[in-house]
Parts: C-alpha cells; sequence; structure tokens
C-alpha cells in the first residue's frame, strides 16, 4: 500500500466521529425546525413619564421598576381574563424589557398564532399601565402607551438556520469528545503492547568471537 493512502486511511480512522456528528448534528436541528410548532412575539411599547419637569432620571428608574413587574401576578391578574389564559400560564407567554437610558419599557407577548401574540402583549401593557398609575400621586410618574404591538409577519422559533447551526455545534462537541475517549482508550494499549515485545538476541561479544578460532586448534592437537 502506497504512503499517501495509508495517511488517508489513518486520518480517516482518526477524525471519523467529527466527519460522522456534525452532518447528524445539524440534520437533527433541521428536522427539529421542520417538526416543532410555530411560534410568534409581538412587541408594545409603554413610556413613563415624569409629572414634573426635569425628572428624566426618576422617571427611567420606575421604568426599570415596572419593566421588572409586567411579569408579575398582580400585573398579570387582570389581563389574564383579556387574554383568555390563566395568570400561571400567561407568566410563561410575556416578558418585559428595559433601556439603561429610555424611560421605555417593551412588553413581548408570544403565541402560537400572530393575532394571539398582539393580544397577549396588548393586555399585559394595559394591565401595567393601569397598575403604575394607581399610584402616580406617590411615584410623581404617569405611564403611556407608546405603541401598541403589530401582528408579526413570520414566526419567532423555529429559526431554521439557528437550529441547524446549534445541531452542527452540539456535532462537533459530541465528535470531539468521541475522539477524546478513543484516544484515552488507545494510548495503554500501546503502552502494553511495548512493555511485551520480545527483547532483542544479544550480539556475541567481539572478544569472544575472536577467542573461538583460536581455541578449535588447540583442542585438535590435543
Amino acid at each position: 500500500m502506497s504512503k499517501p493512502r495509508r495517511n488517508v486511511r489513518a486520518l480517516a480512522r482518526r477524525w471519523w466521529p467529527l466527519a460522522a456528528a456534525v452532518p447528524l448534528g445539524a440534520a437533527a436541528g433541521a428536522g427539529y425546525a421542520l417538526v416543532s410548532h410555530p411560534s410568534y412575539a409581538a412587541h408594545a411599547y409603554v413610556i413613563v413619564v415624569p409629572q414634573n419637569q426635569g425628572e428624566a432620571a426618576t422617571a427611567t428608574n420606575f421604568a426599570q421598576a415596572y419593566g421588572r413587574l409586567a411579569g408579575q401576578p398582580q400585573v398579570l391578574a387582570a389581563a389574564a381574563a383579556e387574554s383568555g389564559h390563566s395568570v400561571a400560564t400567561l407568566s410563561g407567554l410575556v416578558r418585559g424589557a428595559t433601556s439603561p437610558d429610555a424611560p421605555m419599557i417593551e412588553i413581548t407577548g408570544t403565541g402560537a398564532r400572530p393575532a394571539e401574540a398582539v393580544k397577549t402583549a396588548d393586555a399585559v401593557a394595559k394591565s401595567l399601565i393601569a397598575f403604575g398609575n394607581a399610584s402616580s400621586k406617590e411615584t410623581g410618574v404617569r405611564l403611556v402607551s407608546l405603541a401598541q404591538a403589530a401582528e408579526p409577519d413570520r414566526p419567532a422559533t423555529p429559526s431554521a438556520r439557528l437550529d441547524v447551526a446549534v445541531g452542527g455545534a452540539a456535532g462537533v462537541l459530541l465528535g470531539t469528545l468521541v475522539m477524546l475517549t478513543r484516544r484515552r482508550r488507545d494510548e495503554p494499549a500501546a503502552e502494553v503492547a511495548d512493555a511485551v515485545e520480545p527483547a532483542a538476541p544479544p550480539r556475541p561479544r567481539a572478544d569472544t568471537a575472536a577467542k573461538q578460532p583460536e581455541e578449535q586448534p588447540a583442542r585438535s592437537a590435543r
């Protein structure tokens, strides 16, 4: 067998776990994207307005606080009836996000259909505004709807490209682990083979080989 062919076979034996795991992982990610149910996301925006001018920092701080309350039961209780979900279910369908530089709150609602996602986001935004304005005299700020949610034109999940990339990355990790396991398993076997290899017979010393012809005539004379 030629040397290039032996090198190719050695590389194939060493790297086949990685070469097999990457396409299998990518195929699994693509399969997940095909069979999983789509989920849509809609976004509603609420802004916090200070009642007194020059208190923009105060409004930003209250926006951070109200953003954390967007997914809490005291806000979701009023939105549950309008959205058609229980409080427990609604808590997993909505989340609030804020900006450290602006007094704005983003309410994200998810659903199996675009209209359901819009209904969830708007219901929670409306409930959050009512909850915040109930104590506006004490806080000195008011919550105002900045923009209602719009129907998304494509699902947020699954994403075929993202799922294929995640599957391929998982294949890289799995293939690498298999390669490391095989290498650690082969190293003790190689050490044992070297230990049991028969030793080469000792070569005769040069002075012994020179003495043997001299001894033969002496024995013949006797």
